[in-house]
């Protein structure tokens, strides 16, 4: 992929006005969110292309039988369609790589992260009337299907095996070094997948320090989210010290520390210190 560039500030503007929008409505559209997320991320993004993504999708739905039966049938056919026909899966190279977490790229490429392969067939299945979800596991986010008494289990990483009882333990136990907890197989909420999706683009960057620009509106957009977590606030600013802007980022610092006082003095009088050493950098 070329190195994406950003759009316009103004076209910024309205992809995050959008974005904050669609994330507090009442029913937030997964697909919707997570193709404003590429936008903000390349700036070649742009309203045909954003259609053209839709589009696609409900295309690969319109490829699937009629109804094809219960949670294994849907999780079989998914798999022959989109895993078999179509290609898409994941390698362990697409974890190095940007566009993996972009939704309108996987679509292009069929490649992708478990979480944005999953999200492809949460939106096909989702069309086709399928009983889908995604599930969070710890370290690697599959689908299932159906109620908990006959859950079924899919992983579009893996060209969309369907997994056995074991195999999901074997997932789990390999992060965590434990069995799988029944609330691990809960559906998971479309934000707080498209804020793991945040999240692996802010890892991404965290270990290229010369794309701050990229944690940067990743962590902005996390901070549009109905519910995200504190310390964001203080990740942004470190941000923009980093990048040379450094009295709004000794601002930001000061009002994360206003915040976390009420709960720990001594951090909240660590990050005084860190916006006092931001403003002499000014000197």
């Amino acid at each position: 992929m070329r190195p994406p560039f950003p759009p316009s500030p103004e076209r910024s503007a309205e992809l995050r006005r959008r974005f904050a929008e669609e994330a507090r409505s009442e029913r937030p559209d997964l697909s919707t969110l997570c193709l404003l997320v590429g936008a903000e991320a390349d700036g070649e993004l742009d309203e045909a292309g954003l259609d053209a993504a839709q589009l696609e999708l409900d295309r690969l739905a319109g490829l699937l039988p009629y109804r094809p039966g219960g949670p294994q049938a849907w999780a079989v056919a998914l798999r022959e369609l989109l895993g078999e026909r179509m290609g898409f899966h994941g390698t362990p190279a697409d974890y190095q790589r940007l566009e993996s977490s972009l939704l309108h790229e996987v679509l292009v490429r069929r490649r992708g992260l478990p979480i944005l392969l999953s999200v492809v067939w949460l939106e096909v299945a989702r069309r086709a009337g399928a009983p889908v979800y995604g599930v969070a596991l710890p370290g690697h986010f599959v689908v299932g299907f159906g109620p908990d008494e006959g859950q079924v289990l899919a992983d579009p990483f893996d060209g969309g095996r369907v997994l056995t009882g074991a195999d999901a333990e074997l997932l789990v136990a390999g992060v965590t070094g434990t069995g799988i907890d029944p609330s691990m197989l809960r559906p998971a909420d479309p934000l707080d997948v498209v804020l793991r999706i945040l999240n692996n683009v802010r890892a991404w960057a965290a270990a290229r320090p010369e794309r701050s620009d990229v944690a940067l509106w990743a962590v902005e957009l996390s901070l549009l989210l109905p519910s995200h977590p504190a310390r964001l606030r203080y990740e942004r600013a470190q941000l923009l010290v980093q990048r040379g802007e450094f009295v709004t980022g000794a601002v930001e610092l000061e009002a994360y520390a206003d915040v976390v006082s009420a709960v720990d003095e001594g951090a909240a009088e660590r990050v005084r210190g860190e916006a006092f050493a931001a403003r002499a950098m000014l000197n």
